[in-house]
């Protein structure tokens, strides 16, 4: 079989490999420095009595949506497999839902079958969403366009997804992702197909094992789900033809990404839709490459930015407002405060004060411009807002190991963990690939029966 490769020049191979590997210097500084904020919450705790009773849920969602995620995303990157095996990822690097389905034919074509069969696509993955769904869950309303938590194939999460509630109960419905297979890949075994699907039941809300996160769970018997699936793309649409290859894949089918059970055959049914005529509209308004959607991590990164320039800007409004209090540590003992000081004339305070004064105000207009800058995906930006947290973290913790002021809730609790979540964000998965969206790898990549691109 002819091997097409791309060659990407030395240039671009040399700044692509500088930011790979500032992004998994980042990776790791996010994953230590958020268990350093876990060990310091819990340590604070003991100091606050009743406020141990609310700490108990702060340390909850500390430990299940930064920690274990990221201690996830570090191990599995050296023990997943990282080509098909006929199964997806989560966002955190566990192996998730199996690949139960493979189908042919067009974008249009499949959209316009599974409509037809009685499915609704899902709704992106927002803040609006998410807390609709949540609100649905607990209220028992009907959202027949929940989102579907993202997993990923290829590299990139699913293209689309659809669903169909069961009971008005958004907390129970058949749901199936898609994922378009790269050009001329195939299937291990050299069998065709152009897109993928993992389809799955959930049965219910809990707790994942593996992240102590919310969510929803599987019905093990996803062979189930898989059969459902194809009856009803075959009952809506008569033209479509189905093969099934046979124990297609039987092993890494243990649990998923939330540690529910995973029970299969690993028969690999490969629907046929080219004969499927399209009429109308049938490509519905989410787009297809979802690398150009803006994910939720690159908006939360972009809003704690904002919110580091909006502190340096309150600072610099205090000193403005209230130059006496900012001026009495810097005089000298005696010098118009009688405290202890720097030494400094009154003089050169107002001096310094107002030089400080400067800094802050340029500094809060340079993060305001980063922040625009991280929310639009441009990556040079984002590198530069984590090293900037990283360096604010070192410091931290060499002032910490010298001997200086412990961590405070009053003090600089507040700005460590802003400066954490922030390198947690930006550095996430979904965060990198939307900011690298335009950049070409320094890889030379060829199509290789079996799925894994040869590098």
């Amino acid at each position: 079989m002819t091997r097409a490769t791309v060659n990407v020049p030395a240039a671009g191979v040399s700044r692509t490999a500088l930011d790979t590997a500032w992004d998994r210097i980042f990776f790791l500084v996010g994953g230590a420095a958020a268990v350093w904020l876990t060990y310091l919450l819990l340590e604070l705790s003991f100091q606050w009595g009743w406020g141990q009773i609310w700490f108990t849920f702060v340390f909850w969602a500390m430990l299940a949506y930064l920690v274990l995620p990221r201690l996830h995303s570090i191990l599995t990157r050296l023990y997943v497999p990282d080509y098909f095996i006929g199964r997806a990822r989560t966002s955190d690097g566990l192996l998730g839902d199996p690949v139960n389905v493979a189908l042919l034919g067009s974008e249009a074509q499949l959209h316009q079958v599974m409509r037809r069969a009685g499915w609704t696509i899902a709704d992106d993955v927002t803040l609006a969403s998410s807390w609709r769904i949540v609100t649905s869950t607990v209220l028992r309303r009907s959202y027949l366009e929940a989102p579907v938590s993202p997993l990923f194939l290829f590299g990139r999460q699913q293209d689309f997804a659809y669903q169909q509630e069961v009971d008005g109960n958004p907390g129970k419905r058949h749901h199936v992702r898609f994922w378009r297979c790269p050009p001329g890949w195939l299937l291990p075994g050299g069998v065709a197909a152009d897109w993928l699907a993992a389809g799955t039941y959930d049965r219910s809300v809990g707790f994942s094992l593996f992240t102590l996160q919310v969510t929803h769970k599987i019905d093990e018997h996803t062979d189930d789900e898989r059969d459902h699936i194809v009856a009803s793309i075959s009952d809506a649409e008569p033209a479509a033809s189905v093969r099934v290859i046979r124990d297609f894949s039987t092993g890494y089918h243990s649990r998923n990404g939330g540690g529910d059970e995973i029970a299969t055959d690993g028969d690999l049914p490969v629907v046929d839709l080219r004969a499927t005529a399209v009429t109308g509209h049938a490509v519905p308004r989410l787009p297809s490459d979802s690398r150009n959607r803006r994910p939720a991590p690159t908006v939360i990164g972009a809003v704690l930015v904002a919110g580091r320039a909006l502190a340096a800007a309150a600072l610099a409004l205090s000193i403005m407002l209230f130059p006496a209090a900012h001026l009495e540590p810097l005089l000298q003992p005696g010098g118009g405060a009688g405290g202890s000081g720097t030494g400094l004339t009154m003089d050169q305070a107002q001096l310094a004060l107002y030089l400080g004064l400067a800094v802050v105000v340029i500094f809060a207009l340079a993060e305001l411009l980063m922040a625009w800058y991280v929310f639009l995906g441009r990556n040079r930006a984002r590198t530069l807002t984590m090293a900037v947290s990283t360096a604010a973290i070192g410091l931290q913790v060499i002032d910490v190991v010298n001997g200086g002021p412990g961590i405070t809730l009053q003090t600089n609790l507040p700005g460590l963990t802003l400066d954490i979540l922030l390198i947690l964000a930006l550095s996430s998965e979904r965060s990198r690939i939307y900011a690298r969206r335009d950049r070409k790898e320094p890889k030379r990549i060829a199509a290789r029966p079996g799925g894994r691109a040869a590098i």
